[in-house]
């Protein structure tokens, strides 16, 4: 490809997102496509510094505009170091949460409103995903899953209420751009749905 693909994976906590992001990248990289994995907030030496601080559970005084401004600071550095120059050199960018994250995770769920779009337009520079797979699944269910893990951050410590504050944003999202995102029932088994992503890019793509 003259010019790659930005493919995000989005979800509520305990979806599996990461999982099957993970699956993904394994299945493309087998049909021999170039693909850059990375994850937000992350992806670059500065952005995952950030990203400890904005995960960190002991800062529970972090006032909601920070959290929202670190969120955008790592995400800027992030695109323009590695997002945006993997995309111009041909290769697919699979990251694991990206600016919709923001919008449901502060705008909807800390109540920030349209501000939280407003900050990422900068932050993003243009460079939106060409696809969105939406692992959707209850909070209730993704709550359960995340207790059998034991490890929760800062974020998913959160209320039930601000957890389906956030679902509830997802689906907004998703109903408002349906050319971008494809949502995936994450309820069923691993293997069932990564078979329904990888089916559902390759009715997107059938070129490639």
């Amino acid at each position: 490809m003259s010019k790659g693909l930005f493919i995000t994976f989005e979800g509520g906590d305990g979806s599996g997102k990461s999982t099957q992001y993970r699956l993904f990248a394994e299945y493309l990289r087998n049909r021999g496509f170039d693909v850059v994995t990375t994850r937000e907030p992350g992806g670059t030496r500065i952005s995952e510094k950030i990203r400890d601080l904005l995960l960190d559970p002991e800062c529970t005084e972090m006032d909601d505009m920070t959290e929202a401004l670190l969120f955008a600071a790592s995400r800027a550095q992030h695109v323009e170091e590695l997002i945006k120059p993997s995309v111009e050199a041909g290769k697919i960018v699979l990251c694991d949460r990206f600016v919709d994250s923001s919008i449901v995770y502060q705008g909807f769920g800390r109540g920030l409103g349209d501000c939280v779009s407003a900050i990422n337009e900068h932050a993003v520079r243009g460079m939106y995903p060409d696809v969105t797979f939406l692992l959707d699944i209850s909070p209730e269910e993704g709550r359960k899953r995340n207790g059998k893990t034991g490890k929760n951050d800062r974020l998913e410590k959160q209320s039930m209420e601000y957890h389906a504050m956030v679902a509830e944003g997802y689906r907004k999202l998703a109903a408002a751009e349906p050319d971008r995102f494809i949502v995936i029932d994450a309820s069923g088994s691993i293997q069932k749905v990564a078979s329904d992503i990888t089916d559902a890019f390759e009715k997107r793509y059938p070129e490639l």
